[in-house]
């Protein structure tokens, strides 16, 4: 079997590590492997290259992607498919793994259906938000990264009693924002799955316990409120007398060298990806569910936004006091 391998959409820790799980176990097992760069662009401009083990080799570390990536416009047109397709089809590849978010299985599952391809996905994005998996590529090492920026401000927040509010990623999904927000004792998190409330949050910043000398408000993007400097004037509309600072920690969450977990999922991913095809499955997510592998149709996978989050949220607040 010949088998191409991209990757899609946002770029996430962990890419690496899946695209040379990919490439080295279809490899290992007597198969051509072949890297597409800059998603389904790639596809389009015919940018394939055959791989082999040394095309891989010392990027388990790395974050982004070798593969680079691209948001495709194109590829949502027919006649782009179609040429897409060709070049497949002139090179004889047979078979697709594709690593990204939604809009990355989503353009999978359209290829399939237009043009037969056996695809199989990976969830590659840092938001942690797709449905049919407890784990996606890129989400421990973002989190991690948020966690280490916001643990460096407490110590200058404590100096000068100040409050920080600190933006996020997470334009739908409040994953990164809650997780990290738990793990830094953040004073309050804003998501975009729960309904903004200025007076919420006033309140809880005017009962936070007494001689408390610094506090952290987590926003992730996508909240309601507008972002994190709209909240720090709202704080400070509020509350005159505070020294009211903020961070947008942006695509700092992106980069960077991946985590254990990131590494060692990734790879067992990708390991398992390739078999997936070997054994005939096709159109179908791996993920982790439950700490076991899991094969998602492509037509049920789809961001979700409320896993674990009415509980998070309870603990957040409740151990903020």
């Amino acid at each position: 079997m010949k088998i191409g391998v991209l990757t899609s959409g946002g770029d996430s820790p962990g890419m690496n590590a899946c695209t040379r799980a990919v490439v080295r176990t279809a490899l290992g097992l007597g198969h051509e492997v072949y890297g597409i760069y800059y998603g389904y662009e790639g596809l389009i401009n015919n940018e394939i290259e055959s791989f082999d083990e040394k095309a891989v080799a010392n990027i388990i570390h790395r974050g982004g992607t070798i593969l680079k990536t691209a948001r495709s416009k194109r590829f949502f047109e027919a006649n782009f498919r179609a040429h897409a397709a060709k070049n497949l089809n002139d090179k004889g590849i047979e078979a697709l793994v594709v690593i990204g978010g939604d809009g990355t299985v989503a353009g999978a599952a359209e290829f399939n259906r237009e043009h037969g391809f056996k695809l199989v996905g990976c969830p590659g994005t840092i938001d942690n938000d797709l449905f049919g998996s407890d784990y996606t590529i890129g989400f421990d090492t973002a989190v991690n990264t948020v966690i280490e920026s916001i643990d460096r401000l407490r110590d200058t927040a404590e100096s000068h009693d100040r409050v920080f509010v600190v933006e996020v990623m997470g334009r739908d999904s409040g994953q990164i924002a809650l997780h990290s927000a738990l793990a830094v004792g953040a004073e309050a998190v804003l998501i975009p799955e729960t309904k903004y409330d200025t007076e919420k949050l006033i309140d809880t910043l005017s009962k936070s316990r007494a001689g408390k000398s610094s506090k952290i408000v987590i926003v992730a993007e996508g909240d309601e409120s507008g972002g994190a400097y709209k909240v720090a004037d709202k704080i400070k509309g509020y509350f005159p007398e505070l020294d009211v600072r903020v961070t947008v920690l942006g695509h700092t969450q992106r980069g960077g060298s991946p985590s254990y977990v990131d590494r060692k999922n990734a790879s067992i991913l990708g390991f398992e990806a390739v078999k997936a095809l070997l054994d005939g499955k096709q159109n179908v997510m791996l993920g982790f569910l439950k700490g076991e592998i899991s094969y998602t149709p492509f037509e049920k996978v789809k961001k979700h936004n409320d896993l674990g989050v009415e509980y998070m949220l309870k603990i957040v607040q409740t151990l903020a006091k």
